[in-house]
């Protein structure tokens, strides 16, 4: 490969990018060890070589999510606006109720007292695919030289984050498990939970889904579930750019195990996760029917798509 160094202008976007993203959240966010290892990565692969420089930049929708849910720490949405816990709960039961010989249950209900270790060990294995599998398959798009669609799918990915984290704070919302644990009074400041997930790490002894949900940043962002966007996204954008079809029967059977995980767990209501279907549609129709119908979005997406893209 090709070293380069870049020029003083990337340089010093890069450096300042990465002074402001740790000195806002060591002030607002607290400072984890994790932050210091990325950024010094990151550092380091911006001025290895070309080839490093444009998959970091090519990156930058990614991490950009990744600091932005970090950031929501800063101000908590049950800060902003009430928290939705009741209201939903009954609608949930009124719309997708369950008649038993115990009364109405929500499904999340049902799957609490009716669950098997097979389908706990499925389970766990989907929702551990929720971001990981997008990131391979939007790496699978860039460094098979799909530098446009990849680009469309990082943007786009990025988007319904921020659509999602938009209605969040619109619209607090409690899940399934708090109402189980706390019932119908929002308490600000309620540690995450790992709920029906925890089936999973007590069978494997990992202990993952404890460690991940320990630094949930807001536990009423129930509504919309994010976790059902996000392999969905990749799904729809590997139909759009003809990806070969272990890809898009992958992301599609992953996409359909994160929905029934997400209910199943008591992780999310159906009402959370048809949500979330829709949020992810939005924002795909946002992009490409919308945005990059202008000007201005079409260039920048045509200039970073020359920038980041493999050369021969």
């Amino acid at each position: 490969m090709r070293l380069s160094m870049p020029s003083l202008r990337e340089s010093v976007l890069c450096a300042a990018g990465l002074l402001l993203w740790l000195v806002v959240t060591a002030l607002f966010v607290g400072f984890r060890p994790e932050h210091v290892v990325l950024a010094l990565l990151i550092f380091a692969l911006f001025f290895f070589n070309v080839s490093t420089r444009r998959l970091v930049i090519a990156l930058v929708p990614f991490f950009l999510f990744g600091i932005s849910y970090d950031w929501m720490n800063i101000l908590p949405n049950y800060k902003v606006n009430p928290v939705d816990v009741a209201g939903l709960y009954e609608t949930e039961k009124s719309l997708f109720g369950i008649a038993t010989a115990e009364g109405v249950l929500t499904p999340n209900e049902f799957f609490g007292l009716h669950h098997t270790a097979f389908v706990d060990f499925l389970a766990g294995i989907f929702y551990l695919c929720w971001v990981p599998l997008p990131v391979v398959f939007g790496l699978y798009l860039y460094f098979s030289r799909r530098t446009e669609w990849y680009l469309h799918f990082a943007i786009v990915f990025l988007l319904v984050n921020l659509l999602g984290f938009a209605i969040y704070y619109i619209h607090p919302a409690a899940p399934p498990w708090y109402v189980a644990l706390h019932g119908f009074e929002a308490v600000e400041g309620t540690p995450g939970d790992v709920a029906g997930l925890g089936r999973f790490d007590d069978m494997t002894g990992l202990g993952i889904f404890n460690a991940l949900y320990a630094r949930n940043s807001n536990v009423f962002a129930a509504v919309p579930s994010l976790h059902s966007a996000y392999t969905f996204v990749a799904f729809i954008y590997a139909l759009l750019s003809r990806a070969p079809k272990g890809w898009t029967i992958t992301l599609g059977v992953v996409s359909a195990g994160i929905w029934f995980t997400a209910v199943y767990t008591s992780h999310h209501y159906i009402i959370d996760v048809l949500l979330g279907i829709g949020t992810a549609l939005a924002g795909i129709a946002l992009f490409e029917w919308v945005l990059m119908r202008l000007g201005p979005v079409a260039r920048f997406v045509e200039r970073y798509a020359g920038y980041v893209g493999i050369k021969a």
